[in-house]
């Protein structure tokens, strides 16, 4: 193959302390003899040179003089599906090609310079210069009018599609389908989520009070705001893999759990989606293994006590600022309010009873966390009281209505959560 195929890419990476890419290897994206799909990628000597080189990830792509290869994911390694947009990000490209299936480079191509992580990709050898132009908080009613006219599958009008290049600006947020864009404003760098019709409450109220219930509960999350676009409200979420400087953006390296797990984003492989798993591969390679553990543990309970449903593995991840890895501050905290009021599931599992969202079955598992039993139950009991006792409170501080409180009610500390589990009683 040459440089030229649209089946290979060179990778760039922002190397810690950086501002501008440097080019870190090249992946080739193909079919091995059986006609499976197969991705190759192989760091450049004039990478692995350099005293301040960086591996792509802890897991797949280690520093070494060698072709790694992977059939998983499409042929396409796990960091760099990470890089990839997600539901949103795709839909937007979709619209912009005019493709309704563009192949995987493409979408690493055509998503934005500034996607999350570190990483980028080009078909040059050397890097391109880094994009510095970011829509604006006063931008915003317009990029929210394009967001309501691709989600309504309508043909925006001209003024709009101009928009849609803008929207390219969008970071992957390691998973999720809601509408949002990258947006500028003297503090730097957020991401922007937007209500849109069919939602059954102001998710963008709503999801400011978990984060806020979130840390009140001793859980260390991503920096977030509401502010009022035009009547409407919409979520800003600070970016935690971006830091800015006089020179520019320095980027933090980041992956999700899915990556780190070895699994794929689908229900056929749901049985690596584990918070006991995600929990032993954290002891691996965090750099604080036991606080990390502690921190997940918090995680979750606290998506059992709100019935975040949506806790899916591409809703966790790690970050590296410099050389180390550590947990990422939560993102993507949501309530949901399922139909049981006597048992609720995990998108993971959490113990001897499976994705069970129950307290006995937080504990079952405890000690991989590294947490005594004891020192876990109190955990779990003092965070229940909690979340029982304020979430009313700070969603009424957070500008979430009456109404919508009376609607996700139901969410908080079911009724399940406090009954004996039962080993196995894992549902699919």
């Amino acid at each position: 193959m040459t440089s030229d195929s649209p089946g290979e890419c060179f990778v760039y990476i922002t190397l810690p302390g950086q501002t501008e890419p440097v080019t870190a290897g090249r992946f080739v994206l193909g079919t091995n003899r059986r006609g499976v799909p197969q991705g190759r990628f192989v760091y450049g000597r004039s990478y692995l040179a350099r005293a301040d080189a960086v591996p792509l990830d802890p897991v797949e792509l280690k520093l070494g003089e060698r072709v790694y290869e992977t059939n998983a994911l499409n042929g396409v390694f796990g960091a760099l599906r990470d890089a990839s947009p997600d539901f949103w990000g795709r839909r937007v490209i979709q619209r912009h090609l005019g493709k309704a299936q563009p192949g995987e480079l493409e979408y690493l191509f055509y998503s934005p310079d500034d996607r999350a992580g570190a990483l980028g990709f080009g078909l040059n050898q050397g890097p391109p210069a880094p994009k510095r132009t970011f829509n604006q908080t006063l931008d915003l009613a317009r990029v929210q009018e394009t967001a309501d006219a691709i989600v309504a599958e309508e043909d925006p009008a001209d003024a709009v599609k101009e928009q849609v290049g803008n929207l390219l600006l969008v970071g992957t947020s390691m998973g999720g389908a809601r509408p949002k864009a990258v947006v500028e404003d003297g503090e730097g760098l957020w991401i922007a989520k937007f209500n849109v019709a069919t939602d059954t409450w102001n998710s963008a109220r709503v999801e400011q009070a978990m984060l806020v219930l979130a840390r009140a509960c001793g859980l260390t999350t991503a920096e977030s705001r509401v502010i009022n676009v035009a009547g409407r409200d919409v979520l800003l979420v600070k970016r935690f893999d971006r830091e800015r400087t006089d020179a520019g953006y320095l980027r933090t390296r980041m992956i999700s759990a899915l990556t780190l797990l070895r699994a794929e984003d689908n229900y056929q492989s749901r049985d690596r989606w584990s918070y006991v798993q995600l929990a032993e591969e954290l002891r691996r390679v965090s750099s604080e293994p036991a606080g990390d553990a502690a921190e997940l543990f918090r995680r979750m309970c606290f998506n059992a006590l709100i019935s975040n449903i949506d806790d899916h593995p591409r809703n966790h991840a790690l970050i590296a600022r410099e050389k180390d890895w550590k947990l990422s501050p939560a993102y993507d905290l949501t309530p949901a309010v399922p139909v049981s009021i006597k048992h609720r599931d995990l998108a993971m599992e959490c113990g001897d009873a499976g994705r069970f969202a129950n307290a006995d079955n937080l504990l079952s598992q405890s000690g991989r966390f590294l947490l005594e039993r004891e020192q876990a139950r109190v955990m779990v009991d003092d965070m229940g009281a909690r979340v029982r006792g304020t979430w009313f409170s700070i969603a009424r501080e957070a500008g979430v209505s009456a109404g919508d409180c009376d609607k996700i009610a139901g969410a908080f500390a079911y009724e399940g959560f406090s009954q004996q589990a039962t080993r196995g009683s894992n549902t699919q």
